[in-house]
């Protein structure tokens, strides 16, 4: 599969009362046509902020694009002009975010407001851009889709108003979607329903899709790809059966560990120990150090470059170095893989 789009050493930071906050570190981040990329971490690891720096929708009046490059059709979105922007945010990128709620207009219809997004972008007659909503919203899933059309954002229901937010999102056909944990709010049987529902429209429309989360649940039920973020840097990437089957970095392993299951014997839940770095302080060596129980000496002092595990596996870790002393995976990943043995292949990990 051909790259559709490309981060290269994105930095970012936001200016605040106390100084700047680091928020991404050097992200390098490819997204090839067709795939779904799940970027996964737990909150405040940079992940919402890495996408959207890529539709530019970031705060203007606090945000720094320290540097790098976003590449889409040969064009370097960062410096395009707002007007220019405008003819790819939605219409070629698109998001769904995690709130349908506040991020639809209650005083409005639904079919106008994907109407009017219509309207904007393909300058047609209002009365084809209502058609185009009508049948966005059957092809979402939303029975009586004429009748729907004509309902305020607060007569549906939460997986709804998800679906209506991934009409809206579709209007245009976008080459890219990106969603922004939007199944957090919902039950697991109607979150199952739309990661479903994403996959479907994936393979339907062409679309490729970036999916964030802090739930590897969910990056087993949808990921071709995952990039695991921690403290605004990228810490691990490959696909997803790499990720589960033979994850390399410790935060990973922590991560994996992390994720609650029926399926195991016991009643106490695994989290990893510690906190995240300040990120107002410049960080020293490996993020991940002060939590790591296999962290090195060099961990403390000087950052992992990317090591290569397969084509597509990458991971930042001095324990890939040739000279590192071997670690093996904890025991509860490998019980883990006993106990998900085949649940990467068929994607039921999310259901729960």
């Amino acid at each position: 599969m051909d790259t559709i789009l490309s981060i290269k050493d994105l930095t970012i930071s936001f200016q605040t009362l106390d100084g700047k906050v680091a928020a991404v570190r050097g992200v390098n981040l490819d997204l090839k046509r067709g795939e779904t990329l799940a970027i996964v971490g737990e909150s405040g690891s940079g992940k919402s902020v890495s996408v959207k720096a890529i539709n530019r929708i970031l705060p203007k009046r606090n945000t720094i694009y320290e540097k790098g490059e976003i590449i889409y059709e040969n064009r370097n979105l960062l410096a395009l002009s707002e007007t220019e922007m405008e003819d790819v945010r939605g219409k070629k990128i698109a998001m769904i975010f995690q709130d349908p709620m506040t991020s639809l207009n209650p005083t409005m219809k639904v079919g106008n407001q994907i109407a009017e997004s219509v309207l904007v972008k393909e300058k047609i007659p209002k009365a084809e851009a209502w058609k185009k909503a009508v049948e966005l919203l059957g092809l979402v899933g939303i029975r009586n889709p004429e009748a729907s059309a004509n309902c305020y954002p607060h007569q549906f229901s939460g997986g709804m108003r998800q679906r209506v937010m991934i009409a809206l999102s579709l209007a245009c056909k976008p080459d890219i979607l990106i969603a922004d944990e939007p199944t957090t709010a919902l039950d697991v049987t109607i979150q199952a329903q739309i990661l479903d529902l994403i996959e479907e429209l994936k393979v339907k429309l062409g679309t490729s899709v970036i999916f964030i989360t802090h739930d590897l649940g969910v990056v087993a039920h949808v990921a071709d790809r995952v990039a695991v973020m921690y403290a605004g840097r990228i810490v691990e990437v490959g696909t997803a059966e790499e990720i589960f089957y033979n994850p390399q970095h410790p935060y990973t392993w922590g991560l994996i560990c992390s994720m609650p299951s029926m399926n195991t014997d016991t009643n106490q839940l695994y989290s990893i120990p510690g906190a995240p770095p300040n990120s107002l302080k410049v960080i020293k060596g490996d993020a991940f150090a002060p939590r790591n129980r296999y962290a090195l000496a060099i961990d403390f002092e000087e950052e992992p470059p990317y090591f290569k595990v397969s084509e597509t596996h990458y991971a930042a870790t001095w324990l890939l170095h040739p000279s590192a002393p071997k670690v093996e995976l904890p025991a509860e990943i490998k019980r883990r893989h006993k106990i998900f043995a085949d649940m990467v292949a068929k994607k039921e990990w999310g259901n729960d």
